[in-house]
C-alpha cells in the first residue's frame, strides 16, 4: 500500500507539474495584484511546495518506516488538499461563469488557470484523492508490512 501510494503521489505531482508550468506560462504570478477572483502565487506555491514536502516526508518514511513520520505526511497532505480544493473551486466557479469567453481571451484578460485543460485537472484530482486514501490507509496501518 505504500509503494502504492508514493506511485500515487508522484504521479499526481506529474499532473501539477504540468498545471503550473502552463499558470506560469499565461501569466499567472502577475496575478497578484489584480481584482478579482483568481489563483494567486501565493495559494498556488503553498500547494506545490507542501506537496513537495509531503512527497519528501513519504519517501523518507519509506526508508525509515517509522509510523509518525507517516502521519506527518498524511498531516501536510491534508493540507495540501484543502488548498487543492480551493484552487479548484475558483477554477471551476469562473468557468462556470463563462469567464472564458472569446473576447476575454483575445485581450489576454483572462486569468491563467482559466487555460488549465479540463482533462488534466480531472485526472491530478483523481489521483489527488488516491493519493490521500492510499496514504491514510497505510498511516492506520491497513496492508502494512
Amino acid at each position: 500500500m505504500k509503494w502504492a501510494a508514493l506511485i500515487a503521489w508522484v504521479v499526481t505531482a506529474g499532473g501539477g507539474f504540468v498545471l503550473l508550468a502552463i499558470w506560469l506560462s499565461r501569466g499567472g504570478m502577475r496575478q497578484e495584484g489584480t481584482p478579482g477572483t483568481k489563483i494567486r502565487p501565493a495559494l498556488i506555491l503553498s500547494h506545490f511546495l507542501l506537496a513537495a514536502t509531503g512527497l519528501v516526508i513519504w519517501i523518507i518514511y519509506l526508508a525509515d518506516d517509522k509510523d509518525a513520520l507517516a502521519w506527518i505526511a498524511f498531516a501536510i497532505l491534508a493540507v495540501v488538499a484543502f488548498l487543492g480544493w480551493t484552487m479548484f473551486a475558483i477554477w471551476y466557479q469562473r468557468r462556470q461563469r463563462g469567464t472564458l469567453d472569446a473576447g476575454m481571451a483575445s485581450a489576454g484578460n483572462s486569468p491563467a488557470e482559466q487555460h488549465f485543460p479540463v482533462s488534466i485537472v480531472a485526472l491530478h484530482g483523481a489521483l489527488a484523492v488516491t493519493t490521500v486514501l492510499l496514504v491514510f490507509l497505510t498511516a492506520i496501518g491497513v496492508g502494512g508490512s
